[in-house]
């Protein structure tokens, strides 16, 4: 007789364990029911939405009268669901098709019980947003508080509008930072204009949702045209006739909320001509790149409120009678007032939302509500939705997936646009089939966030998240359910104890940037993490042996700026990360790397910038990451003087460069040399020469008192160029007249953005920057013999060259630190058009700056004696600039 085995099940539980699989079935089960249902819930919502939106227009057109929050929110709520909803439809016969066993099953139950599930839940929030589409009423009059920061807003674009030739502005900025109140405010400014004549003034909110016909419709009611009979024409007929009329009169046309481009011709409103006495139409837009799709004569960027205006607007919502209640609220409102980043919508939103909020206690809450998880504050949602609007209109799934990326970093980082591109592509998000074609996807990807403001560029090569972006972000990876536990960000949160090892288990991308974490003393167990960021912990000083030993997926490993001075080593095991792709320790004080490294044969990016304690690279290491693209070593081991025989840092660069050589996939490439000899052989490989970006010499032995700086012409790519310590070299030479002879334009040096220089004591000029016209930084410190920067007397012998001269017309900052014998910068006066700040500290025998009344104004910082020492082009160069010094305290 065979065994039996007898198994126990408790009823309650056998009951539960039921219940979840006949729910999880009933997902398949309802698919082509539901799939059906959503179609017809989503057409009746949308009706609801333009029978919303009529009532906003017709209301909005009354002066000062602004649409509520809510109906915004639950505006911008439909046009999320419809995006994700069409989705859904449209693949919705694919997943039906996969059903078999009467409806009842599936030929990929994971994939149809998934697909039910999103639909069942996007039938869900259709059907809520139907139960919440009644409004008695849609909007209101603009409360006083609206007003705040209006006017510094207002005074440019109106004085544009009636001083300027142009007829059509676009208004551009993030979702919630009031493009559309500054639109009231100059409708009701044209409203009251008596020397500004015009025959209509119309108002159209056109949305994401572009309707030509509904377009057509408020113009043609404003012009006498809306019967029956009108109606029933076509839109070419009807354009016909809207034109005919608008060509004979005068209009302003205010376009609100505009997300692709209205074709002017097909609605029939005439093109307004670069006149300031013509018709106008301004229209508001949340992509800077619209602006351009619409034909705007001039752009004006709507940017969030000064910390003056944005805490004036959070005060008046708030209300007095709360603020006085308790002198901490009064503190902590300030707290929450800058957790809004100057965002109006967020500060109107949060303000009513604490109005009533008397208690120390309720306050605190709040600012922990918003700082760990925004979208659960009352109200906040909204705010939140309006910005999902934008990320749901990114162009595809691609750029989307950066944008989520960038909320790994931390509150306010400034993110280098190259190193976040180095990680979208460890990532995998941008092709990869040549380094150059994946960096360019990143720029254009980043640049498309830009211009959607959902990044804002901070800098000419770094990008930061708005906070209340940020926020959105974060909703969007740690609480839609689609993206839950792919992201673990406690970036910036202060914490002393990475979180517990349990909580990673199954996060995809994890960031512990910027904390002060001294020990990683567990071993976490991480099957799926593809990205890791530890950067920005200083005072980490130990992480366990064998960390790394259960991340066979991670693919992006971010640990600059971290360590103890010379205490942090990296881990044993590190050989385990077989998917390893990118390896960042830049700027940390990691002396070493071990050899278990070369194991990491699928290592395409290697950050080693101004890690100045690293003394060893073992050999064959470089030499042995065959796959390496990227190898950025600027700065690495400078704090010491000799390398060990064993490093590949050994003999100044001559062993570096030989392993270099052999690496055939290496596209970018950052070196510090510290001998003549590593020069030459680095000058003499075509290869190295067309992969280079950055380049320090750096206590260069065996220099002459010459170094031909005509040899950096063939470096199309150098980007970045210090010299340090070079104590014997007195001139960069160039040939100019084989410049002049050989290229058509003398600008030989066209990609090189940074010039830095220290303590070159015998360098009297630097007249080879004249070629190098995209020069945004130069710095020079300490180099004790320099006299001019650009060396008028050079030219003698090609005065044909002249001409073509005009140096510096990119520089952004310009610092001059200890140099005593400094006379001249340039013989003339510059436009300095795009110079944002010039320092000058030591340079007694400078005794005139290159500027003249028309040269653009910029922040000088420098010694009051100095200062006074100066001669002036004349009288009015003197006055323009006197607001622009900064003494040094």
């Amino acid at each position: 007789m065979g065994n039996i085995l007898q198994i126990a099940i408790d009823g309650a539980v056998f009951n539960r364990c039921m219940d979840c699989f006949l729910g999880k079935a009933a997902y398949i089960r309802n698919l082509q029911e539901n799939v059906v249902a959503l179609e017809t819930e989503l057409g009746k919502l949308i009706e609801a939405k333009n029978d919303v939106m009529a009532r906003v227009v017709n209301t909005e057109r009354q002066p000062m009268m602004t649409r509520l929050n809510k109906v915004q929110g639950w505006l911008s709520g439909v046009d999320a669901v419809k995006a994700e909803a069409d989705e859904l439809i449209r693949h919705g016969s694919q997943e039906i098709e996969k059903l078999c066993l009467g409806g009842y099953c599936s030929k990929n139950w994971k994939s149809s019980y998934k697909f039910g599930k999103q639909v069942a839940k996007k039938l869900r929030d259709a059907g809520t947003l139907m139960a919440e589409g009644v409004f008695e009423v849609v909007a209101e009059r603009a409360p006083e508080s609206a007003a705040v920061g209006m006017q510094s807003r207002l005074e440019p674009v109106w004085r544009c509008l009636v001083e300027e030739p142009v007829g059509i502005v676009g208004l551009y900025g993030m979702g919630g930072v009031g493009k559309t109140t500054l639109l009231t405010h100059l409708n009701n400014k044209f409203l009251g204009q008596r020397d500004f004549h015009f025959d209509f003034l119309i108002w159209v909110v056109v949305s994401k949702d572009l309707q030509i016909e509904k377009i057509q419709e408020i113009i043609g009611k404003k012009v006498g045209f809306f019967n029956d009979s009108w109606m029933k024409k076509n839109l070419a007929e009807r354009a016909v006739d809207i034109y005919n009329v608008l060509k004979e009169k005068k209009f302003v046309l205010l376009l609100d909320d505009v997300w692709q481009r209205v074709d002017f011709a097909t609605v029939g409103v005439p093109i307004p001509p670069r006149d300031k006495s013509a018709s106008k139409v301004v229209f508001t837009t949340r992509s800077a790149e619209v602006c351009v799709w619409m034909g705007a004569h001039k752009k004006f960027g709507v940017g969030c409120l000064s910390a003056n205006d944005a805490w004036e607007l959070f005060r008046q919502n708030v209300g007095e009678e709360t603020l006085t209640s308790d002198h901490d609220i009064a503190e902590l409102a300030q707290i929450v007032a800058e957790e809004c980043g100057g965002l109006p919508l967020a500060l109107i939103t949060i303000g009513q939302a604490m109005a009533y909020k008397k208690t120390v206690e309720e306050w605190r809450h709040a600012i922990e509500v918003l700082r760990r998880s925004a979208s659960e504050f009352p109200g906040f949602d909204n705010v939140l939705r309006v910005f999902k609007f934008s990320y749901d209109s990114l162009p595809d799934d691609t750029t989307r997936s950066c944008f989520l990326y960038c909320c790994l970093y931390p509150k306010d980082y400034g993110i280098l646009k190259w190193d976040l591109i180095d990680c979208w592509i460890g990532e995998g998000f941008l092709e990869e089939s040549a380094r150059f074609v994946a960096e360019n996807q990143g720029y254009c990807i980043v640049g498309t966030l830009v211009d959607a403001c959902l990044l804002e560029e901070i800098e000419d090569d770094k990008v930061k998240m708005h906070d209340v972006v940020r926020y959105m972000a974060l909703w969007i990876v740690c609480e839609i359910e689609e993206e839950k536990r792919n992201f673990l960000v406690r970036a910036g949160a202060g914490l002393e104890q990475a979180p517990a090892v349990k909580e990673w288990e199954n996060v995809r991308r994890l960031s512990l940037m910027q904390n002060d974490i001294k020990i990683l003393s567990e071993v976490p167990t991480c099957p799926d993490l593809h990205t890791l960021f530890l950067a920005s912990n200083n005072n980490l000083q130990r992480i366990t042996d064998g960390f790394f030993k259960f991340m066979p997926s991670l693919k992006v490993l971010k640990m600059s700026h971290c360590g103890d001075l010379k205490v942090l080593k990296l881990p044993l095991g590190m050989s385990m990360l077989g998917s390893l792709e990118l390896l960042d320790i830049s700027q940390t004080s990691i002396g070493e790397l071990p050899e278990e490294l070369k194991l990491l044969v699928n290592l395409k990016c290697l950050n080693l910038r101004w890690a100045t304690w690293l003394s060893k690279i073992p050999r064959q290491l470089i030499s042995n990451s065959s796959r390496l693209h990227v190898l950025r070593m600027f700065a690495t081991g400078c704090s010491h003087s000799e390398a060990s025989e064993d490093s590949v840092l050994f003999g100044g660069g001559e062993v570096l460069i030989q392993e270099l050589l052999g690496l055939k996939y290496l596209e970018v490439l950052e070196l510090t040399l510290r001998s003549s000899h590593a020069l030459q052989l680095f000058f003499s490989s075509n290869k190295l020469k067309s992969c280079i970006r950055s380049l320090l010499l750096d206590e260069v032995r065996g220099t002459k008192s010459i170094i031909d700086a005509t040899a950096f012409a063939d470096l199309n790519h150098l980007n970045e160029l210090r010299i340090d310590s070079v104590a014997e070299v007195e001139e960069l030479k160039i040939d100019y007249t084989e410049i002049v002879r050989k290229r058509r334009e003398p600008f030989v040096f066209g990609s090189l953005h940074r010039v830095t220089l220290g303590q070159c004591l015998k360098l009297k000029d630097l007249t080879f920057l004249v070629f190098a016209p995209n020069l945004k930084s130069l710095q020079l410190l300490n180099c004790r013999a320099m006299e001019e920067i650009i060396s008028v007397g050079k030219f003698a012998e090609v005065p044909e060259v002249m001409g073509h001269i005009s140096p510096f017309e990119n520089l952004q900052r310009l610092h001059l630190f200890d140099l005593p014998r400094l006379k001249s910068i340039y013989w003339k006066p510059l436009p300095f058009t795009h110079l944002k700040e010039m320092r000058v500290h030591g340079c007694n025998q400078l005794k005139k700056l290159p500027l003249d009344s028309n040269s653009a104004k910029f922040v000088i910082r420098g010694e009051a004696e100095g200062w006074n020492r100066l001669q002036w082009e004349d009288d009015a160069t003197q006055i323009a600039f006197r607001s622009c010094f900064q003494p040094y305290p």
